[in-house]
């Protein structure tokens, strides 16, 4: 069985249908400081095998089910990932979309599985949720609904302009 132990008070369980272990495959190969671990259970009531599996990303913690297809991924539960950089934006930008994802406005994009992430700069806290100008805040808001991919120079250009 998958070992997992809980670190953390929330844990995100996301739902796959048959494609479990590549997912997990996928996530590890994407973000460097990961790992997944996947294993076999027999559900009692029917016999059926379901794969089950846990994987980190960082210091999040996931587990996950290869549950079938009574559900699906949805752009209303997304995973926000701080990026400090624009070379770390641009990299996840093109992995995690890669083989059959879509990219979408404002730094948000769905994996090949459907699952929805949101990348978006460290900075963008500062500049827009809590910067001390309404009508600086205001100007980074207009610059990135012109983006999809988030642009750290372009936000900030939004900001320091006057």
């Amino acid at each position: 069985m998958a070992t997992f132990k809980a670190t953390q008070k929330v844990t995100p369980f996301l739902w796959f249908n048959g494609n479990l272990e590549e997912a997990l495959k996928f996530y590890t190969s994407v973000f460097k400081n990961s790992e997944s671990e996947v294993s076999s259970l027999t559900d009692p009531g029917n016999g059926r095998k379901m794969l089950v599996g846990t994987f980190r990303i960082e210091d999040q913690q996931f587990l996950a089910l290869d549950g079938g297809p009574m559900f699906n991924f949805s752009p209303a539960t997304s995973f926000y990932i701080n990026c400090k950089t624009q070379e770390e934006i641009d990299y996840l930008w093109e992995a995690l979309p890669a083989g059959g994802g879509k990219t979408n406005q404002c730094g948000w994009l769905d994996d090949k599985f459907g699952v929805t992430w949101q990348i978006v700069p460290e900075v963008m806290s500062e500049l827009l949720y809590n910067n001390e100008n309404p009508e600086k805040a205001k100007k980074v808001m207009a610059a990135m609904m012109k983006m999809t991919k988030m642009d750290i120079k372009l936000l900030q250009e939004a900001n320091d302009n006057d």
